[in-house]
């Protein structure tokens, strides 16, 4: 059974009145609040907060920049909008950008052309960025909403916002490097890296895992040992 299909029990199971989070920056807030109240009447706990990058959090390792079609085109005439979201991937390894709106509106655009557009979101997407496209902020809503379960749910990953770089520093790398491993996030790696030291040591000892370090058990470290084991296809 694939992670699609075994993710549906997820979808509407109560979490022991443990409530999903989605943090969003207070600047968005502002300027979409019927987002913010769709999200509060889905029983999301909306956290405001200024973000450096991104406009909502939804884990440790999953942002989304919000933009509508036309704010999309205007800002292609600017170049900080690739390094924004090349920025926002160095800090979250599922860096999205939901584009709200009708797509097809750009061919309405008679100052720029439609394929420098479609040239855009190519490169994106190939520097690993995911676009999504939604016709509407209930459709923004919805998106926000499924994926903060997927995140949260299934993936067992808490948001957090990131005010570095994963590379800004030696500490910074090693948590960005053990928190990507299945079931990890931050919170667990950096018990990983107290009670080993070093990123190297701790992968050397995942099989006392379960033994020697609060939180984590056979099936998390199970999860670990097949990424590390497995045998890499193209």
């Amino acid at each position: 059974m694939s992670e699609i299909e075994t993710l549906v029990p997820y979808i509407d199971k109560k979490r022991n009145g443990e409530k999903l989070i989605i943090i969003i920056d207070s600047r968005e807030a502002k300027t979409a609040p019927k987002i913010v109240k769709g999200l509060i009447e889905k029983g999301i706990n909306v956290k405001s907060a200024p973000l450096k990058k991104g406009d909502y959090i939804l884990s440790d390792q999953c942002a989304v920049e919000r933009k509508t079609v036309t704010d999309f085109v205007y800002t292609l005439t600017r170049r900080y909008l690739f390094d924004q979201l090349f920025n926002l991937k160095d800090m979250y390894s599922k860096a999205m950008i939901v584009l709200e709106g009708y797509l097809p509106i750009i061919y309405k655009f008679s100052n720029i052309k439609p394929a420098a557009i479609w040239g855009a979101m190519f490169n994106l997407a190939k520097n690993g960025i995911a676009i999504i496209n939604t016709k509407s902020y209930k459709e923004t809503i919805d998106f926000l909403c499924v994926a903060a379960k997927q995140e949260q749910i299934l993936e067992k990953r808490k948001p957090a916002i990131h005010s570095f770089k994963k590379n800004d520093t030696l500490s910074h790398a090693q948590l960005f490097l053990l928190s990507s491993l299945p079931n990890i996030g931050e919170e667990k790696a950096r018990v990983i890296l107290k009670t080993y030291k070093t990123p190297l040591n701790a992968l050397v000892n995942v099989d006392n895992w379960p033994k020697n370090v609060h939180g984590l058990g056979p099936l998390i470290t199970k999860k670990v040992k097949k990424i590390l084991y497995g045998n890499f296809e193209e």
